[in-house]
């Protein structure tokens, strides 16, 4: 089962394990992790699972799609380079220790 570490804008840090097939933000909602609200159900159309990919993540993650990078474009406050939607990163067993940041604008 890959882990997922959500990281708040105070640095606290909170594990979650997921099954793998599992989205970063499905997994997020259930296990209640503040601000990552996913209020489209992970239809790739709110924005709402916004999150910063770590670094050393980044290149195993991959980048967003169009609609995804559309969707970021219009509906997030602070985009960085490694920004993307929870919804949209399916975690594998590479992807075991994802560490993601939670913006303050959704916490």
């Amino acid at each position: 089962m890959p882990k997922v570490v959500y990281v708040s804008t105070m640095g606290d840090e909170r594990v979650v394990e997921a099954a793998a097939g599992e989205t970063v933000m499905s997994a997020a909602v259930r296990n209640g992790v503040p601000g990552i609200i996913g209020e489209c159900g992970g239809n790739n159309s709110c924005a709402t699972c916004h999150v910063w990919v770590r670094d050393d993540f980044a290149g195993r993650v991959g980048g967003p799609g169009d609609l995804e990078d559309d969707l970021l474009d219009l509906g997030v406050e602070d985009r960085r380079a490694t920004s993307r939607l929870g919804c949209q990163i399916e975690l594998t067993d590479d992807l075991d220790g994802l560490v993601v940041d939670v913006p303050p604008a959704q916490a």
